[in-house]
């Protein structure tokens, strides 16, 4: 769900870049975490969490 170009929608009907570039700015850019907890009918939850300081040189 994170790579790049990885879409439910028809072909040509997305880019499928959303969740990579999240992933991309929050793990990779600032050492933070994404996770995701889903349950079918009833929706899904991503929690986004960021360090307080920056743990990259």
């Amino acid at each position: 769900m994170f790579d790049p170009f990885f879409t439910t929608k028809p072909v040509g009907k997305g880019t499928g870049l959303g969740l990579s570039v999240c992933y991309q700015v929050i793990v990779q850019g600032h050492g933070g975490k994404i996770s995701c907890v889903s349950q079918v009918g009833e929706g899904t939850e991503f929690i986004v969490e960021l360090p307080v300081t920056n743990q990259r040189v």
